[in-house]
């Protein structure tokens, strides 16, 4: 059996959960939390990287420091994950879903100005598959209209837009280190802080409203209850994990790189045919190898692949089921524009398998199975 994922183990992990419990602090913002924000920080260049219990609880953070409210509207795309959506709906925002582009499954950001109301709050790009959405037109649009841009950088981890790190481009982003992502602790995520002036008050949101980091340095002589906020803070555990793989996150990278470039050669020939069309990646982009998926015909071609690959012991999956036509979607949201492209390229995307340590002779299996199916 080929597994669609395998969560990334280095071998290195287990020495540092090891230590962490040996240190007595298991409950966050210890040794290992701080070093995996500082070594986030010193990748990104980020004014403030929060480590939280998930990319969802990054995102949340981001609609509370932004002060999302009931009757408030964010622009996003309704091909993403529920949390997209969430951490908005959650504080009574409506929804503004519009179209995305074919060639890379991102927002399209020609669409976005007209979607913008006086109600409009923030764009919420998504940088689908670690490929970068068009930041720059988003960021001239966000400033002449006076709005706020957190990036859903979720599969963006060490991934950049014209040399710049995904989810330190906008005014916040988010990251998630679930299982299924490059770099992992189970689950885990990270909220990028780009704006100064907002680092205190997502401190206090992070440690459930209290001002309990000034505490820590000194600045208050106790602390106390201030504002809003909830538990985002990580256990050291998962801290320590997730640093053993960022620590070896150029190695993890150049592997997953290698198993995608090998994808893309291999499918060249069904590509020239007809029979497939494979990720496209635009110039100043740099992607980080997060996932390979290839578009087939039509939805039925898709069941039909997706069935074959199983039946011969190899899982590969479709992705995102558009929000704007899911119930909660339709409640809380409403589609700008027309759907060309949204249900259309969703229902022909099968993503394949692909995970740190994913052997040659495992890929050749997969490629060789497509093959067969459309000969």
């Amino acid at each position: 059996m080929i597994p669609f994922n395998k969560p990334c183990y280095t071998g290195f992990e287990d020495a540092y959960v090891l230590k962490a419990i040996a240190a007595g602090k298991l409950s966050g913002d210890g040794e290992f939390t701080k070093s995996c924000s500082k070594l986030i920080s010193d990748l990104t260049g980020a004014s403030k990287v929060l480590l939280t219990t998930s990319c969802s609880h990054a995102l949340d953070m981001s609609a509370m420091l932004l002060g999302i409210e009931a009757g408030d509207e964010v622009i996003l795309p309704s091909y993403t994950f529920v949390s997209t959506a969430n951490a908005f709906a959650l504080r009574g925002a409506k929804l503004v879903f519009v179209d995305i582009r074919p060639d890379t499954m991102n927002l399209d950001e020609n669409l976005v100005e007209e979607a913008i109301t006086k109600r409009t709050k923030a764009i919420v790009p998504v940088h689908y598959a670690g490929v970068a959405c068009e930041m720059d037109i988003l960021l001239e649009i966000a400033k002449k209209s006076k709005i706020a841009i957190v990036e859903d950088a979720a599969q963006g981890v060490d991934a950049t837009y014209n040399g710049r790190q995904l989810g330190a481009i906008g005014d916040f982003g988010a990251y998630s280190f679930h299982e299924t992502k490059n770099y992992v602790c189970g689950e885990g995520g990270a909220l990028l802080v780009n704006r100064p002036d907002m680092i205190e008050d997502a401190e206090i949101i992070r440690e459930k409203g209290t001002n309990r980091s000034r505490f820590f340095r000194g600045q208050v002589d106790k602390y106390t209850w201030v504002s809003l906020g909830s538990s985002y803070l990580p256990s050291e555990l998962l801290a320590a994990y997730l640093f053993a793989q960022l620590e070896h996150r150029t190695e993890i990278k150049q592997n997953r790189l290698k198993s995608w470039n090998l994808y893309q050669s291999s499918f060249e020939q069904l590509v020239s045919m007809g029979h497939i069309e494979i990720p496209q990646v635009p110039k100043g982009c740099e992607h980080n190898g997060h996932m390979f998926y290839i578009k087939v015909k039509d939805l039925e071609t898709r069941g039909k692949l997706i069935d074959y690959l199983k039946r011969n012991d190899i899982s590969a999956v479709f992705h995102y089921i558009p929000l704007h036509s899911s119930p909660a979607g339709l409640k809380y949201g409403c589609f700008h524009g027309e759907d060309h492209w949204t249900t259309r390229e969703s229902e022909r995307l099968i993503r394949l398998p692909l995970y740190y340590g994913i052997s040659g002779e495992e890929l050749r299996t997969v490629i060789d199975l497509v093959y067969l199916f459309f000969k």
